[in-house]
Parts: structure tokens; sequence; C-alpha cells
């Protein structure tokens, strides 16, 4: 069974992966193992070691402590309410799509599409 800190270091490695456009594949091709052994850290099956932990660092592009993030927080929120996803919204394959189409765009239509969610929202709190 995987306890919570199992768990959250799959959630992160997930969304690092999934940010960067990776497959299961290819980040299991750039540390040295099977893409099914992605998918058991991904889902919490199998634990990390040190020394997996940092090839997996290295390939992805972030410190170790990237994977730590938010572990106090996650721990706590699984003892409570889980129903509470905090950030699960980040999870999602289409919340990854827009920060990469977002992030292609130039300084100016960024700010467009900023402005733009932000009077949607304000017009969707006003109703």
């Amino acid at each position: 069974m995987a306890n919570d800190i199992d768990l959250h270091l799959g959630k992160r490695l997930r969304r690092r992966r999934r940010l960067l456009g990776l497959t299961q594949q290819q980040l299991a091709v750039a540390v040295g193992v099977r893409f099914q052994q992605i998918q058991k850290y991904e889902c919490g099956a199998n634990r990390i070691s040190a020394a997996r932990l940092w090839q997996l660092s290295e390939a992805l592009e972030v410190p170790v402590s990237y994977f730590f993030d938010g572990l106090a927080e996650a721990v706590e929120r699984a003892g409570n309410d889980p129903s509470e996803g905090g950030g699960e919204m980040f999870a999602r394959k289409e919340t990854l799509d827009l920060v990469r189409a977002y992030y292609q765009l130039g300084e100016r239509p960024r700010r467009r599409l900023l402005d733009l969610a932000r009077s949607l929202n304000g017009e969707i709190d006003a109703t």
C-alpha cells in the first residue's frame, strides 16, 4: 500500500514530466529504467530511491527538493478531507496544455490573454 509521501512524489513526478511534454518511455530511457517503472513511481506503487530521485531530478531539470514541495500540506490534507485536491488542477492534462500554449505566445499576446481571463473571471463572479 502506497503511503502519502510516495503518492506525493509520484504526483510531482507526473506533473513535471507532463509539463515538459515527455512520455513515460522518454523519461524511462533518460534514467535507465523501463516505462513500467515510471508508471509505478507515478502512482506511488514503488518507492523512489535517493539515487533514482537524483537521476529523475536531472532528467526533469529540477532540484531534488522540487519533489518535496508541498509535502507537509499534502500529508496533512490526506488526513483530512480527501476531496480537497489543492494542486490537483495542475495535474490535469488540459491545464498543462493551456500553460504550454500560454508560454509559447509572445509577451504582448500573453498579457492580453491574461487580461481576458481576469475579465471573464470578474464577469463570472459578478453574476
